[in-house]
């Protein structure tokens, strides 16, 4: 039986390749001459008539075909949809963190939302500016401000 980390690992890519497999189908479906062939043979109203070559086309789409490969497409995905949503219904894991466990038995879906917070996160924090390494920085807790010492004698703010 695949496991559930498998099975997000190859969900995307036949989520992508049916929707366009399924694209592909429908763009055929509504020309007509696709699904269409012909076969004529002239016969002359008479002995002396004009004689015409015989017409043929085949068809090139046959609606059968494109039924079966739809189904087969829509298989796959439900198949794979089903069984990520049945396992993510009974896999659960703690979070721990230095050996402490912070969260017990999380479901995956939580898991994988906390995952995108802490990236959202990583990203924000990446974008805060740094304070200069050259200063010496001092934390003044009433006004929450920061001030710097460019010598020896300068006073705390």
């Amino acid at each position: 039986m695949a496991r559930l980390n498998q099975i997000i690992a190859i969900e995307k890519g036949i989520k992508s390749r049916s929707v366009q497999e399924l694209a592909e189908a429908q763009k055929a479906l509504p020309k007509p001459a696709v699904l269409s062939g012909i076969s004529r043979t002239y016969h002359p109203k008479d002995e002396e008539g004009e004689q015409l070559p015989p017409e043929s086309k085949k068809v090139e789409v046959k609606a059968e075909e494109i039924i079966r490969k739809t189904t087969e497409v829509l298989t796959k995905l439900f198949d794979v949809t089903a069984t990520k949503d049945w396992t993510n219904c009974s896999a659960r894991a703690d979070v721990t963190v230095d050996g402490n466990v912070l969260l017990s038995q999380v479901p995956v879906s939580y898991l994988l939302f906390i995952e995108k917070q802490l990236a959202d996160l990583q990203a924000f924090i990446k974008k805060l500016p740094v304070l200069d390494a050259s200063e010496t920085w001092n934390f003044r807790c009433f006004g929450r401000l920061l001030g710097h010492r460019t010598g020896a004698n300068s006073q705390d703010f």
